[in-house]
């Protein structure tokens, strides 16, 4: 009778465990949200999908992020972090840190430019007082790229926004977009804009 007892607990626990590794899972997924480095990453808002990230956001060693785009509508990204002290803008990491994007076309649509906007509140342009920007105060000589863009403009008022041009990503090809984010009046949210352009008619 008592190895019946143990056996049986023993098959509780793994169907437990089981239970509890798919839920877990689940949980993680439904919650859309990505880490590295400082920061936190959301798709929650819809219109993409994050598929992936790594890295710690130096300049050496840039987060990547994985996306995939459902359509040519604007979509937003969500950035938190809990770790808003100032830090040092020289050490490369902190309250600066370097993105790049793999985007993948999932529109049906091809991409004749791509936006990046940043926003300290949603739907609210991000000026050039408030600290936030594509680290506008610095030198950002070779730390802004593409894979499928020749050029790019950057602009600071009335609005932080970056726009890439003078190429074409065809449905279900992909570009890769690299550049520094600053916030300088850290928030624990900030938000990222992202705008795939497609040829007018």
């Amino acid at each position: 009778m008592k190895w019946l007892r143990l056996h049986t607990l023993g098959r509780s626990l793994i169907v437990f465990w089981v239970f509890y590794s798919l839920t877990g899972q689940a949980t993680a997924e439904s919650g859309k949200l990505w880490s590295a480095g400082r920061y936190t990453f959301s798709d929650e808002m819809g219109g993409f999908t994050i598929t992936g990230i790594s890295g710690k956001g130096t300049r050496q060693d840039p987060i990547v992020l994985a996306e995939e785009f459902h359509s040519t509508a604007p979509t937003v990204l969500i950035i938190r972090t809990e770790q808003t002290n100032l830090k040092d803008p020289a050490e490369d990491i902190g309250i600066l840190f370097h993105l790049r994007v793999e985007a993948v076309n999932g529109s049906g649509h091809p991409w004749v430019e791509f936006g990046f906007e940043l926003q300290e509140q949603l739907n609210v342009p991000s000026d050039y007082g408030d600290g936030l920007s594509f680290y506008q105060p610095g030198d950002k000589k070779d730390a802004i790229d593409s894979r499928g863009y020749a050029s790019f403009s950057d602009d600071f008022e009335p609005y932080d926004r970056m726009i890439f041009r003078d190429g074409k990503i065809d449905p279900s090809e992909n570009a890769s977009f690299g550049f520094p984010i600053a916030d300088f009046t850290p928030k624990r949210t900030f938000y990222l804009v992202q705008d795939p352009r497609i040829p007018s008619s």
